[in-house]
């Protein structure tokens, strides 16, 4: 088994990536929606969140209000690190089962937008960074998500930095381009990782 940490900035087109290796058959192990399932309605993570933060947090469905929460973290470090001691835990145990369950010969890439941040870079194989200059990544996050500017700004000021991302790269993708030059890309980096695996 051949393990790929697959990281980029907030609009840097990681998801495109991931997905376009998904279709060549790597198994893909998504750090966001292991983070979702964790704490949807009737987990133990759901739990722990309401009894840090309160009901409050919770949608009249019972499940989590994530942009709620997104507010009460955001810019408050001590809440963050809560939360975060509270989901963490869960997601790394969820993709080691993951991972574990994979088969011997597979490429498995795990898609995690926070690699650099909670320095998980030494677990891996190939680290392979989707990279994008910052305005190319602002412009897509006002443009594709409807995010205001200073909202964009702001979310790409709380991620690592560019140059810290490219730091701990062993493979780069240059997502500033067209579809076409992304896609020629991860076509050369599947045939790599598949030869390496």
């Amino acid at each position: 088994m051949l393990k790929v940490g697959l990281t980029g900035g907030i609009g840097s087109g990681k998801s495109e990536v991931s997905s376009r290796l998904r279709e060549r058959g790597a198994v893909v192990v998504d750090a966001d929606k292991i983070a979702r399932e964790v704490v949807e309605p009737g987990t133990l993570g759901l739990a722990a969140v309401v009894a840090e933060f309160g009901e409050e947090v919770l949608l009249p469905s019972g499940g989590l209000d994530r942009e709620k929460v997104g507010r009460i973290v955001f810019g408050d470090a001590d809440r963050l690190a809560a939360l975060n001691a509270i989901v963490h835990p869960l997601v790394g145990e969820r993709t080691k089962e993951l991972m574990e369950a994979a088969p011997a010969g597979a490429v498995v890439v795990y898609d995690v937008p926070l690699l650099v941040e909670n320095g998980l870079a030494g677990m891996y194989d190939e680290v392979v960074v989707v990279d994008a200059p910052e305005e190319v990544q602002l412009d897509r996050l006002v443009a594709r998500r409807g995010m205001t500017e200073e909202d964009a700004r702001a979310r790409m000021a709380s991620q690592a930095s560019r140059e810290d991302r490219l730091a701990v790269a062993t493979r780069v993708i240059d997502n500033s381009g067209t579809l076409d030059d992304l896609k020629s890309q991860v076509d050369a980096l599947w045939e790599s990782l598949v030869r390496r695996a």
